[in-house]
């Protein structure tokens, strides 16, 4: 929220309102290039998508870049198929990729929330996780769409809760 202010106040002081994809992209950077996270985050949210992006990170070690997509496994923007979903996650990473040309991989992850009852410690070194991951890919800037949409509909090298997929979404 502090970062999402102080870029409101910076665009304020110089006349100019910021869109909703800049505060998101700014908000929801992560990682130790946030300039990287924040360039990515402009180009994700400036479309809506039925899966919620919450988060972009871009990590870089030595000459290595590696970018990382959390989505919101709930609450979909709108009915989604299995599809549509693949659909989807081809487009956020080749958009990644696209807004910088510098990473070497994409690691998105989909996430949904663990209910965790009263007094339950959520943080610090006994903390209870609050979030299950249920979906998780990794790809190189070697693999194309094509290739990618493929290994996806095969399921090849993918994480995929089958019991939170059948929730999740429509019939094709």
């Amino acid at each position: 929220m502090l970062k999402a202010t102080s870029l409101l106040l910076g665009f304020v002081l110089v006349g100019a309102m910021p869109s909703v994809a800049d505060l998101d992209a700014h908000s929801r950077a992560g990682g130790n290039r946030l300039d990287i996270a924040t360039s990515v985050g402009e180009q994700l949210f400036s479309s809506p998508w039925p899966a919620q992006v919450v988060q972009v990170l871009a990590n870089e070690t030595g000459a290595h870049v590696v970018l990382g997509l959390r989505v919101s496994g709930v609450k979909f923007h709108q009915p989604l198929s299995h599809d549509a979903f693949n659909a989807e996650i081809v487009e956020l990473i080749t958009r990644a990729f696209a807004a910088a040309p510098n990473a070497e991989e994409v690691d998105l992850w989909v996430t949904v929330p663990i209910v965790v009852g009263k007094d339950v410690v959520v943080s610090g070194d006994l903390a209870k996780p609050t979030t299950r991951t249920v979906f998780t890919i990794s790809v190189t800037r070697r693999e194309n769409a094509a290739s990618l949409a493929a290994r996806l509909h095969s399921g090849a090298n993918v994480f995929l809760d089958q019991e939170w997929a059948q929730g999740a979404f429509t019939k094709s």
